[in-house]
């Protein structure tokens, strides 16, 4: 088994307390809100802490597909989140699981800083593939940017 880590910062114009909430605490409900493909955030193993498995179903070319998420670490405090993809079609063949590590630091005037570690554990020592990677990617700052699109639309959310 390899292990493949790469690193990406974004910036939000959205409080990190604020989008924290929104990204970590409020997700199972703002994200089908914010994200029309996506249909449903469903626990489906814990009790939304460390171990928690969630199902997030969603419509992808005409059909119905799903991700399973495990959450591996919530500070709050800190302002970090780690989960993994565990299963469903966001984990390419050759994929054992991808790690994400997130947290949220104060940004320029106000906003933040999105710190994301991202680890692939393949199954082999085969680099994920190009495509892979820029796919993962274009998903999670698609996911980001509606969540903060949904928090920017809506002034009266904290």
């Amino acid at each position: 088994m390899g292990v493949f880590t790469f690193e990406d910062e974004t910036t939000s114009v959205v409080a990190p307390a604020r989008l924290y909430k929104a990204l970590v605490k409020d997700a199972d409900n703002l994200i089908p809100k914010a994200v029309e493909a996506i249909k449903s955030v469903e626990t489906v193993e814990g009790n939304g802490g460390p171990g928690t498995i969630k199902k997030l179903t969603f419509v992808e070319d005409g059909q119905t597909k799903h991700v399973l998420h495990k959450i591996e670490a919530i500070d709050e405090a800190n302002l970090a989140y780690n989960y993994s993809i565990v299963g469903g079609v966001g984990l390419p063949d050759t994929v054992e699981k991808i790690s994400f590590e997130a947290k949220l630091v104060a940004g320029p005037s106000g906003g933040s800083i999105a710190k994301l570690t991202v680890k692939y554990h393949t199954k082999g020592n085969d680099n994920p593939s190009e495509e892979e990677l820029k796919g993962g990617k274009a998903k999670g700052d698609a996911l980001f940017k509606a969540i903060e699109g949904y928090v920017l639309a809506n002034p009266g959310y904290n």
